[in-house]
């Protein structure tokens, strides 16, 4: 067939070039069955790029490839659904990133999203880089302009993907012949799980998925585990000094070796605070288990825990701090308040990540697993006796956790947001996936929702990418059948992406969607006041959730006091579908521990004449006052 290579040539001709190909795979059924079964793991056989694509997506067992179809993929996008492999229509490409990095940190395995060239690429790159920056394994399947000898300049979409990618990927992978399709694929599987994972991309050219080829495409070798021996050796000695008060500090990078962790804080009788991404790397009613951090933006547990408090039972607090597969993030450590213990040992699978906020003592490359193995391997070494008085401390100090969350009194204007986050741990079952967005509640639901089992809680850490947890819910629903998933979204974020709440309503994908309502951006006012004394673009306007709810297909709940939350969360979980639940939200003086420790952080770290210049400006405003907005 010979037709001028441009789109529209293109897809005239993808129709017969593909019945013929159907045709010939149907006669050569038989004779291909046999090969495939002869070589498992392989995409074996004469099809096109479109079938070695699909065939490389199946071999890694994809549950879901999310996206939407457009011209450049109709034929991989048919082939899908010839190939019965899953996949969700989406309502924007940002929400398909999101969607697929839930599917990755919800289940270990890289999660798949599928985009046009162009302003598909542009709209995901938001969500790959919240995948890239919070060590999420996603694949990116991404259409190109045609490439060959009748390809015409001038193509729509014609923006230079492959470095658009490179900035919010590991890796980016382009295909220049049909032969490389199911290569690349599989590859990018691979980088995208291997060391610290992240999202990879494969960029096709859209005129190769119609090409024919016979493929003899093995799966990749795995890539080997990294490990530094020597500097094992190093972190032992110093685990191994009786003198050695010894805490953990774990991030996602342990979120698959739970029990490994358990058992190694045990063995240290070390007590073990995370990250906000490894948030249920460890059963957060464990008796070593301390919350999330270890310094005043955090959990107040840790912080008093790994403190080197001379007066209370644990003599110095912890003088050792054993950092494991976590990077020490602007989020995570509250703009870099964490203290600085007197010795750290920092184990994580990314060399890049070693040694760069704390100083640090000993810097191991390696994977988290292979270290924690290594480490129960030599227990005898730095077995610890029991420390009664360690987890008796821990268990006061939760206690007094625990009593700010009960009989919290009723705001003026609707629910105090840490009664909220009280009331769902209350109604969700423990093995309920919560995903949390860019709110101040953010900060409450790290420090007060306890997890009690690895891959069940979810943030946008370190992009911070507002509107992520209502797409990302969605995608965590499509592959968990069965599970209770829930958001903690504001007002702002929703706006972001509400228009996905749609997609729930289409597909039944029975999501609770929690909205804390207060008609604004309150986590900008509270940064926002005490530094200028007003507040600048940050209200809302006045939304109808019920009328929302209505339009999109969904049920509808609404709190508006603490007499009825618990009630109407318990009424939404129990329901079979979607449901949207206004939260009306009133802050009032409630203080947020993260917030706090970063505006005394951001105020220290100014020199001189910015303080006097705020100042000066502050006492202008309080002489004569300004709109409030």
């Amino acid at each position: 067939m010979d037709f001028a290579f441009s789109r529209r040539g293109l897809l005239e001709g993808a129709a017969a070039v593909g019945g013929a190909l159907v045709a010939s795979s149907a006669n050569a059924g038989p004779i291909a069955k046999v090969q495939a079964e002869r070589h498992p793991g392989w995409v074996f056989g004469r099809m096109t790029g479109a079938a070695a694509l699909t065939e490389a997506l199946l071999a890694e067992c994809v549950g879901c490839v999310y996206g939407i179809p457009g011209a450049q993929e109709n034929e991989l996008w048919d082939t899908f659904k010839e190939k019965h492999l899953p996949y969700l229509l989406v309502t924007h490409e940002f929400s398909a990133a999101c969607m697929a990095d839930a599917y990755g940190r919800s289940t270990g395995r890289p999660g798949v999203l599928c985009v046009v060239p162009g302003p598909g690429v542009t709209n995901s790159l938001t969500g790959l880089g919240e995948a890239l920056l919070d060590s999420s394994p996603v694949v990116a399947i991404v259409g190109d302009v045609g490439i060959g000898e009748k390809a015409k300049p001038f193509q729509v979409h014609a923006l230079n993907q492959t470095e658009l990618l490179k900035q919010v990927c590991k890796c980016v992978y382009t295909v220049q012949n049909v032969s490389q399709i199911p290569g690349a694929v599989r590859h990018a599987f691979l980088t995208a799980a291997s060391g610290e994972p992240g999202p990879v991309a494969v960029v096709v050219p859209y005129n190769l998925f119609i090409e024919a080829h016979d493929f003899r495409c093995p799966p990749p070798a795995a890539a080997p585990l990294p490990f530094d021996e020597e500097a094992f050796q190093k972190a032992l000695a110093l685990l191994s000094d009786p003198k050695a008060r010894v805490g953990i500090y774990a991030g996602f990078g342990c979120m698959a070796f739970s029990t490994e962790l358990v058992a190694v804080a045990e063995l240290l009788q070390a007590p073990v605070a995370t990250s906000v991404s490894g948030k249920g790397v460890i059963p957060e009613t464990h008796p070593l288990a301390v919350g999330w951090g270890f310094g005043p933006q955090a959990s107040e547990v840790a912080e008093k825990i790994f403190a080197k408090e001379r007066a209370h039972p644990l003599k110095s607090g912890i003088n050792t701090l054993l950092a494991i597969g976590v990077k020490f993030g602007e989020t995570s450590t509250g703009h870099y308040v964490n203290p600085q213990p007197d010795r750290v040992i920092h184990v994580d699978a990314n060399p890049a990540n070693l040694g760069r906020i704390l100083r640090t003592d000993v810097c191991l490359h390696g994977d988290a697993g292979v270290f924690l193995g290594r480490l129960l391997a030599c227990s005898e070494k730095v077995c610890r006796p029991a420390n009664p008085a360690l987890t008796a401390r821990i268990r006061e100090l939760k206690a007094d956790a625990r009593r700010e969350t009960c009989d919290i009194p009723q705001p003026k204007c609707g629910v105090d947001p840490l009664a909220l986050v009280a009331a769902l741990r209350r109604v969700l079952p423990e093995d309920a996936l919560v995903f949390t967005d860019v709110t101040a509640t953010e900060h409450l639901a790290a420090e007060h929702f306890q997890v009690y089992k690895p891959r069940t809680y979810f943030n946008p850490v370190d992009n911070q990418a507002m509107g992520w947890s209502i797409p990302a819910a969605i995608g965590a629903q499509r592959v968990h059948h069965g599970k209770v998933v829930a958001t903690i979204t504001g007002d702002g974020c929703s706006l972001m992406s509400g228009l996905e709440l749609g997609t729930a309503a289409r597909e039944h994908l029975p999501v609770k969607f929690v909205i804390l309502d207060d008609q604004s951006y309150h986590y900008m006012q509270m940064l926002q006041k005490p530094a200028y004394l007003q507040t600048t673009a940050t209200i809302l306007a006045k939304m109808d959730y019920r009328a929302l709810a209505q339009a999109m297909g969904l049920a509808y709940a609404e709190v508006t006091s603490h007499a009825d939350l618990e009630a109407k969360l318990r009424g939404a979980i129990c329901h079979d579908g979607p449901v949207l639940i206004r939260v009306a939200t009133d802050y009032g003086k409630r203080k947020i521990r993260w917030i706090e420790a970063v505006r005394e952080r951001y105020t220290d770290e100014l020199t001189a004449g910015q303080k006097a210049r705020f100042l000066a400006r502050i006492g202008s405003r309080v002489i004569k006052p300004k709109d409030n907005d």
